[in-house]
């Protein structure tokens, strides 16, 4: 999966908290969101605060499908919460491998 495939389906699934996300789409959506939020601080507060709050929902929605892939409810997106800690397990359990076959989040994604 390419960059622009990555951030095209993100914003595809909205707000799609349902089904699972391989490690590809959520890397590329994190790196995506970085590199807008620096983009962003160039013409303001504002503006960087805008994208934030246009990029939160899809951010949710494609933690909680990462989180399904590896058999966890998306409930676990809280953990990032918790400082140090929580930020160190949540980027263990997203760089996990997924489940290859089905689990009760549905099939594994295509690739």
């Amino acid at each position: 999966m390419r960059f622009t495939d990555a951030v095209q389906l993100c914003f595809g699934k909205y707000a799609d908290f349902n089904g699972r996300a391989r490690r590809p789409e959520f890397w590329w959506y994190v790196l995506f969101i970085f590199l807008g939020s620096l983009a962003t601080r160039i013409f303001g507060e504002s503006v960087a605060a805008l994208f934030s709050v246009a990029t939160l929902l899809p951010s949710l929605a494609v933690g909680a499908r990462r989180l399904h892939d590896t058999d966890r409810s998306g409930w676990w997106l809280l953990l990032w919460i918790v400082p140090l800690v929580g930020w160190i397990i949540m980027i263990i359990f997203m760089a996990q491998q997924g489940q290859a076959t089905d689990n009760q989040y549905g099939s594994p994604p295509a690739n």
